[in-house]
């Protein structure tokens, strides 16, 4: 199995990595979508999360490894509540992959052909879906994702299950994970109503400055010279960062939205244009996991300034009079309305 670049050793990229410990604080934010420059680090910071993230309790046995304290569960969980007594075990967080070439049925899951034609009974497939479920799917290049992907991606996101009914199968299991894609605008722009799914969008650009580019060099050439030990100078910094993201999500439930910053929230949707009301909610989570990262009890107007691009960039119209970009017409609008 391959080495992850460690998370804390990636150089600048600020916006990107904080964007990444949002959204393992509080995957209700919906997803993260990274654009940008070719070789920015993109899928580096992306995969280097999953050695960061603690282990999740799930029901022992279960294909779709529910979470023992949620309500109803699946019919895997319902079997084993049935057959005996139910056990857990501690499972790391799954980071999935989902190849632009996947078919169908990887994607969904189907029927188990070997087990089908050995043994003649129908028994469902898990596939990359179910795989994903109370963890990370990760998309490279997802503005290159088929058509037919992105209309199953969009109902599963939507509905947090996936359905089968095929092939004489019929199934409904939950599928929720934090979708996450990167890729290259230039390559070709995402689907309106797949975009829209992102809670948080991150633009990377490749560095100006010499000194930071030295060191991005500098720090790839030792980890493939010696990954064990470049992993390991660094595993104290992930640790802490691990550390960080458990103690947000226990004392996120605990943060205080006060009602003036959620009428700041409105305002600045209102300024921007922002279409619909994710725009807010998005706001309010994404600062609230912010400010749980950062010890707060509260949300601050601190916090909702240092997410307002990130959460609403991809949610603005284009405006043929304006060419300043999503960003700048954010930043602009949060010094006219809070300065």
């Amino acid at each position: 199995m391959s080495i992850p670049f460690p998370f804390s050793a990636i150089v600048g990229q600020d916006e990107l990595k904080q964007s990444i410990l949002i959204a393992a604080v509080e995957p209700a934010i919906g997803g993260l979508l990274v654009l940008g420059d070719r070789g920015t680090g993109k899928s580096t910071a992306v995969r280097g999360l999953a050695a960061l993230l603690p282990k999740m309790k799930a029901v022992q046995g279960c294909r779709y490894h529910c979470d023992p304290a949620a309500r109803g569960g699946c019919e895997d969980c319902a079997r084993i509540k049935a057959d005996a007594r139910l056990k857990t075990e501690l499972l790391p967080v799954p980071v999935v992959d989902l190849p632009l070439g996947a078919s169908e049925d990887r994607v969904l899951g189907a029927l188990d052909l070997e087990r089908a034609l050995s043994q003649g009974i129908k028994v469902f497939e898990p596939g990359l879906l179910a795989k994903a479920h109370r963890g990370f799917l990760y998309i490279d290049e997802v503005n290159l994702l088929e058509d037919h992907l992105v209309d199953l991606l969009i109902d599963v996101a939507a509905s947090g299950e996936n359905v089968i009914e095929r092939e004489g199968l019929s199934v409904r299991h939950p599928a929720r994970f934090v979708l996450v894609g990167s890729g290259n605008p230039e390559e070709g722009e995402l689907r309106p109503q797949l975009l829209d799914r992102f809670g948080l969008s991150v633009e990377v650009k490749t560095p100006t400055d010499i000194a930071q580019r030295v060191e991005v060099v500098r720090r790839r050439d030792a980890f493939e010279r010696d990954p064990s030990a470049f992993t390991a100078q660094w595993a104290k910094a992930d640790a802490k960062t691990s550390r960080q993201i458990l103690k947000a999500r226990e004392r996120l439930s605990d943060v205080a939205v006060p009602d003036a910053i959620l009428h700041r929230a409105a305002e600045l949707c209102l300024a921007v244009g922002s279409d619909g009301l994710r725009g807010e909610l998005t706001l309010m989570r994404a600062a609230r996991a912010l400010a749980a990262l950062e010890g707060a009890a509260e949300v601050g107007l601190a916090h909702l300034r240092h997410i307002a691009v990130p959460a609403l960039r991809h949610r603005l119209r284009r405006n043929p009079l304006d060419d300043t970009g999503s960003g700048d017409r954010i930043e602009r609008a949060v010094v006219e309305l809070w300065s």
